[in-house]
């Protein structure tokens, strides 16, 4: 299947808001990346001069694999959209701990207040622990996403209805009215997974389906399987991409820096990560999830960024990008070891080059 709107609209460009510590690989390598709130002030601002469209701030709740303290995502988010002007912010939010009444209420109003820059990331749970920690009951993983794609059309229909009326197994509504609403157009819902559940509700609720870092061929599998149930539907699935990017002047460098990340990383704590995830995707029907055929170098970064391959001169980056786009990727969520300095070098190197291929069609050098 052939989507047009993936080949010739601009692809877009996300990156991961370092609100954890720890940055975005289970490494004890040296990150220049910082946690507090004014170095992700900073980090929007140079992501937004630099050509990024969104952020996505995590939500996590209690401590593990390297991510020892955690700001609260809604919050953090409204913080980095008061330091910008264009820049979107993709809000992490947790059906269980969050109530799709009081979900709606909070980003109606952070998009009223940044003229419709908020959008969310309805994440279904992959840590059975976190659960417990905070007392939450651990759903089975079918279960998990049904009660997801509730607290979505409850968003949905909270946002763009009066007297909203919904009867689920989750969530129960009765002539309410929500104003003031979000500004227009309404907040953009972002998901993500790889089980059959999670592709299933993303055609059928979401704007836009989150996929873990792969290669071109099994990106347009994920991307023709997501777009063929949507279709059925009536409707329309962006597909977003997650990478890890190290850009350097030469393709050895940057491997050498890939080695090291590796080389330093916390095998206790990335063998317990795998340990979690695994078991989460092993309770679907089918046996598997996000990270069922992610070994232990992939499971250093917490989303298969390797696996994507945007690991080299900012030339064989860009080609590789416009192949994912070519699989049918509409954005790349990207992650950095040293957020600040590497979103700039991306900005001024890679995204220029992308822009051109996009423009000529013509590769620029054969990807490795």
């Amino acid at each position: 299947m052939t989507d047009t709107t993936a080949h010739d609209a601009p692809i877009q460009f996300a990156y991961w808001v370092p609100n954890v510590s720890g940055g975005l690989v289970i490494s004890k390598i040296t990150q220049r990346t910082s946690w507090d709130i004014d170095y992700n002030r900073r980090l929007a601002q140079i992501a937004e001069q630099s050509g990024f469209d969104y952020a996505l701030s995590q939500i996590r709740f209690t401590a593990g694999y390297g991510a020892e303290y955690q700001h609260e995502p809604v919050i953090f988010s409204h913080a980095l959209l008061a330091a910008t002007e264009r820049l979107k912010l993709i809000i992490a939010l947790l059906p269980g701990p969050w109530n799709p009444a009081v979900a709606a209420k909070q980003v109606a109003t952070i998009s009223q207040l940044t003229g419709g820059r908020a959008a969310v990331n309805v994440v279904s749970g992959w840590f059975r622990g976190e659960f417990s920690a905070i007392g939450e009951p651990w759903l089975d993983h079918d279960e998990r996403y049904r009660r997801s794609e509730e607290f979505i059309r409850c968003l949905k229909g909270i946002w763009s209805e009066d007297n909203f009326t919904f009867a689920g197994d989750f969530y129960r509504f009765r002539d309410y009215s929500l104003k003031p609403k979000p500004a227009q157009p309404l907040p953009e819902v972002f998901q993500g997974g790889s089980s059959r559940a999670a592709r299933d509700m993303a055609s059928r609720v979401s704007d836009w389906y989150f996929t873990n870092g792969n290669t071109p061929e099994n990106i347009a599998k994920q991307a023709d399987d997501i777009r063929g149930k949507a279709a059925a539907h009536g409707r329309s699935v962006k597909v977003g991409v997650n990478a890890f990017a190290i850009a350097r002047e030469t393709e050895a460098e940057a491997r050498q820096v890939l080695h090291d990340i590796i080389a330093y990383a916390d095998p206790e704590a990335v063998n317990a990560f795998g340990h979690e995830v695994k078991n989460a995707g092993r309770a679907s029907p089918e046996g598997e999830g996000n990270w069922a055929k992610s070994g232990f170098d992939d499971l250093v970064q917490y989303n298969d960024g390797f696996r994507s391959n945007l690991i080299g001169t900012p030339e064989q980056i860009a080609e590789r990008i416009i192949a994912m786009k070519a699989a049918g990727a509409n954005l790349i969520l990207l992650g950095f070891l040293h957020f600040q300095e590497e979103v700039e070098h991306f900005g001024k190197r890679v995204i220029p080059l992308v822009r051109e291929l996009e423009a000529q069609r013509t590769p620029l050098v054969k990807a490795a």
